[in-house]
């Protein structure tokens, strides 16, 4: 039996606008195409403000449709709200938000097929609108072309338009001029070497004329001589140069020239050697020299954004690695019943932190718990939690060993750092008799909450370790009553802020904590976790939320 056929799709993409106006176009591929603000999406909105998983573009039947994934501020087609929308070309996408990305969703057959007939179209109605539809084709064709092609396309278009015999576009590379494009009149490839005008020269035109403008000149009263040739040997008849300079896209529908010396990249040179080009004001061709220049510009411009969105890209799946590495060296299962019980959480913030918690049963009768915070984030401090993690649970023997086990782990920190970084840390024992001993590095004084409600602070009593090697800890201990519960935090938690700035704050933690006393672990942090994730919504962490639970039920 013969199946059906898959519904083909249009090639679609989207000009992606980000807050600051620069376009870049990305393609629609593959389907579903997740947008959010979470770094595992195909677009990633690099604005605090977007969901983490704000809509996603689907395929059915060979159609597209945008759907909104309950977003916080909702997910707009041409300024009207939408769950779900058939896409169709042009149509504009918004976030919600003021100051945000806006897409723009094309069909890239319909747009080339639109300015083709433009080009056919302007053929009767003058040089220039002939060039600015072959600027558009050449813009519509950049998401599938390579730069050079698009280039190449910006000169034939130069040529054929003006009338010159060869074009040339240059680009500066380390401050040196390098012939990119070479090409002829017929639109055949030129070899690099068939630039023959001194490059010094153009350099020196380059230095007197940053702005948009072309500037002819007659080689034959040149006397200018460089590697043994005169632009006089060349006999050419006409000759000009327009300078590309850096652009900065504001919106959709205005580019700004930023005609600063610093900022020349290059240039298009043209000649010809038969017949002068009317360069005259009245001609046109210096308007057309103009928008051919911007073009080029731009799509140089909008190469260099969306290497830099790659690099980003690139950097965030990096990133996305590491946090699953560091989440997989938690412990997978901590103990829900018998005397002693546990429940553990750490959200990952977008970056990489230095948080880690971990557990260890030294024996029937004795738990170590640890909760650990390495200064900084990145990949560094979550390399060194690891290896802080490693070292407790290698070196924990038990309840009379932790004041050694301390400043063996603090002398530890200070080889391998070497001053660069320091952690915070809460190390504690457990025994069957209900006896607590603890050592607290400068962490996060945890909770002890008795059955009743009442709160005990596990006190700091030592420096963080790595900033001093001769530090000492100090080791306290405290007894355990059947149903108390002991709650260990990184400052993740209490620093956790909302879209307005606000942080959650231990008062938060205390009054979720004494309001029920007597649930389990398990329901008191899951309570704990809740009350964060409400409070803070969609605004990004910048810092691990980490929290353990600890519980003594002797039997």
């Amino acid at each position: 039996m013969t199946g059906q056929a898959a519904p083909s799709y249009k090639t679609a993409s989207l000009i992606v606008i980000n807050p600051s106006g620069n376009q870049v176009r990305v393609p629609v591929d593959p389907l579903p195409f997740s947008i959010g603000r979470h770094a595992n999406n195909h677009l990633v909105l690099r604005d605090n403000r977007a969901s983490r998983n704000h809509a996603n573009i689907i395929g059915e039947n060979g159609e597209y449709y945008v759907e909104d994934l309950k977003s916080s501020h909702g997910t707009y087609v041409n300024s009207v709200k939408i769950q779900r929308h058939k896409l169709r070309n042009s149509d504009r996408i918004e976030f919600g938000v003021a100051d945000s990305y806006t897409l723009i969703f094309t069909f890239e057959e319909v747009e080339i097929q639109r300015l083709l007939d433009q080009f056919a179209a302007g053929k009767t109605a003058g040089n220039l609108s002939k060039l600015r539809a072959l600027v558009e084709v050449a813009r519509t064709l950049r998401s599938s072309l390579s730069i050079n092609d698009v280039l190449a396309a910006v000169v034939d278009a130069a040529l054929a338009v003006t009338g010159f015999d060869r074009g040339f576009l240059l680009l500066k590379k380390d401050n040196v001029l390098e012939v990119v494009v070479a090409r002829n009149q017929q639109g055949g490839a030129l070899p690099a070497s068939a630039f023959e005008i001194p490059l010094e020269l153009i350099d020196r035109s380059l230095d007197q004329r940053h702005d948009l403008l072309t500037m002819n000149f007659d080689p034959k009263k040149e006397s200018y001589t460089a590697s043994g040739s005169t632009t006089a040997n060349l006999e050419l008849r006409s000759v000009a140069c327009v300078p590309l300079v850096n652009v900065r896209t504001r919106n959709s529908e205005e580019t700004c020239m930023i005609p600063t010396m610093n900022e020349t990249m290059g240039l298009i040179y043209l000649d010809a050697e038969q017949a002068k080009v009317d360069l005259s004001t009245g001609s046109g061709n210096i308007e057309l020299l103009q928008t051919l220049a911007l073009e080029a510009s731009t799509v140089l411009e909008n190469a260099r954004l969306l290497e830099e969105e790659r690099s980003k890209q690139r950097l965030e799946e990096e990133l996305s690695v590491a946090r699953e590495i560091q989440s997989s060296l938690l412990p997978k299962k901590l103990p829900q019943t018998g005397w002693f019980r546990a429940a553990g959480s750490s959200i990952p913030s977008h970056q990489v932190g230095g948080d880690c918690y971990d557990l260890k049963q030294i024996n029937a009768d004795c738990w170590s718990v640890l909760v650990t915070d390495v200064s900084g984030k990145g990949v560094s401090s979550a390399l060194l939690a690891s290896l802080l993690q490693g070292a407790f649970l290698a070196s924990a023997e038990g309840a009379d060993r932790i004041e050694e086990l301390m400043a063996r782990v603090n002398h530890f920190l200070n080889e391998r750092a070497e001053g660069e970084k320091y952690a915070t840390a809460f190390y504690c024992t457990v025994n069957h008799d209900g006896v607590l001993r603890w050592a607290n590095a400068g962490h996060c004084e945890p909770y002890l909450v008795r059955n009743t409600g009442e709160l005990i602070t596990l006190a700091s009593t030592g420096m963080p370790l790595g900033m001093l090697d001769t530090a000492s800890y100090e080791v306290k201990e405290v007894r355990l009553l059947p149903g108390d519960k002991v709650v260990a935090y990184s400052d993740g938690m209490s620093e956790a802020e909302n879209l307005d700035g606000k942080f959650f704050e231990t008062w938060r933690m205390t009054e979720i904590i004494k309001e029920h006393p007597e649930v389990s672990c398990q329901q008191l942090l899951r309570r704990l976790m809740a009350a964060v994730e409400s409070f803070t919504g969609d605004a990004v962490q910048n810092d691990d939320i980490t929290a353990v639970v600890i519980e003594y039920q002797p039997i």
